[in-house]
């Protein structure tokens, strides 16, 4: 299982699954982090948080932990 957290810059992700929940899996889904959702990543600051991608067109930040929770390919 490979999380959004781990992957490499200039990468391009599938969406599998999202872990997490309640309000959290909520926010992550309405953020546009859906199953099947191409992600590419952008950056990550060098501790590690922030990770930035660009998700249906649009440029969005993730704190790590949140990172951690999306399952991707």
């Amino acid at each position: 299982m490979q999380t959004l957290r781990e992957t490499t810059v200039g990468s391009t992700v599938s969406v599998v699954k999202l872990h997490g929940e309640g309000a959290v899996k909520r926010r992550i889904m309405d953020m546009g982090l859906t199953k099947g959702t191409l992600v590419y990543v952008r950056k990550v600051a060098p501790l590690g948080d922030p990770v930035e991608v660009t998700v249906r067109g649009y440029e969005l930040s993730l704190r790590k932990e949140d990172a951690s929770m999306i399952e991707v390919r």
